[in-house]
């Protein structure tokens, strides 16, 4: 379960590659082509919609996993570099570590809490370089789309799923409703964006396919079965794949200091799946 649930954010770390190279300006409509197909294919293909209360709970779990995070993910993206991105994005596990505590009556684990702090180091040495900018709204964005999906993260833990609902459709109400809180702001905003040639299609149905409808219904299912705060730390693949793409696509190159990073970002994900755990 642990090795699907990690191909989720391994598939996101190309967000940021498919962004800058693929699509053009637009961060909202971005955000509204990854939700809205991809959940109303999901719904479509489970034939299953909520009922009772999960009217409003999808709605309040679309809004921050998707309508709030889509787009401050791809104005983070757009308004600062990939390592000061990514870096923002690996404060995710410390957010939930802390929530857990709050939502689901957790213990608070010194431990998994130390191994979030360790996984952010690890990114900002793969990520972060000596020019790294920062950019106020970009900064914002980035730590809003990470809490806002670490609460998301955390309700959908405490939630669970309903009986007989299957993870492609849970993640298709999900993606829906996100896509329906972007639907009106995008319109408003930002319209539809020009010069959407084919490899922006392309770079669309990526996104919307696989970086959407794929991922999530194996991110959610994984939050189901796995315990919450170590499954958050998985998220710190995103960054390190987003880097290995940028040194095989774009000709990056790594130094002593970024290798480092790698690996304390993957002693920080490894330990924080054992932290906490029963001794047999």
């Amino acid at each position: 379960m642990i090795l699907t649930t990690a191909i989720t954010p391994m598939v996101w770390g190309t967000t940021y590659v498919v962004t800058t190279e693929l699509l053009p300006p637009g961060p909202m409509f971005a955000g509204l082509m990854r939700a809205l197909p991809a959940g109303l294919l999901a719904i479509l293909l489970s034939r299953t919609l909520p009922r009772g209360s999960w009217w409003w709970r999808a709605f309040v779990l679309g809004t921050l996993n998707i309508g709030i995070f889509f787009p401050m993910l791809f104005i983070t993206a757009e308004r600062l570099p990939g390592g000061v991105a990514a870096t923002l994005g690996a404060t995710q596990p410390i957010i939930v570590a802390l929530l857990a505590v709050v939502v689901l009556s957790e213990r608070l684990s010194l431990a998994r809490l130390g191994w979030g702090v360790v996984g952010v180091l690890g990114v900002g040495l793969v990520v972060l370089g000596p020019g790294a900018a920062m950019d106020g709204v970009g900064v914002a964005a980035g730590l809003v789309g990470a809490a806002s999906m670490g609460l998301g993260v955390t309700l959908t833990k405490r939630w669970g799923r309903p009986d007989g609902v299957g993870p492609m459709a849970y993640a298709g109400w999900q993606l829906a409703a996100g896509g329906l809180v972007l639907l009106v702001p995008t319109l408003l905003i930002e319209g539809v964006p020009g010069g959407i040639d084919a490899p922006a299609v392309a770079g669309y149905a990526w996104l919307g396919l696989v970086g959407g409808l794929l991922a999530y219904t194996l991110w959610f299912r994984g939050v189901r079965a796995l315990p919450v705060a170590p499954t958050a730390l998985l998220g710190l693949l995103s960054p390190l794949v987003a880097a290995a793409i940028g040194a095989l696509v774009l000709g990056e190159t790594f130094a002593l200091p970024q290798l480092l990073g790698f690996a304390l970002a993957l002693t920080a994900l490894v330990a924080g799946q054992l932290a906490g755990r029963p001794r047999p």
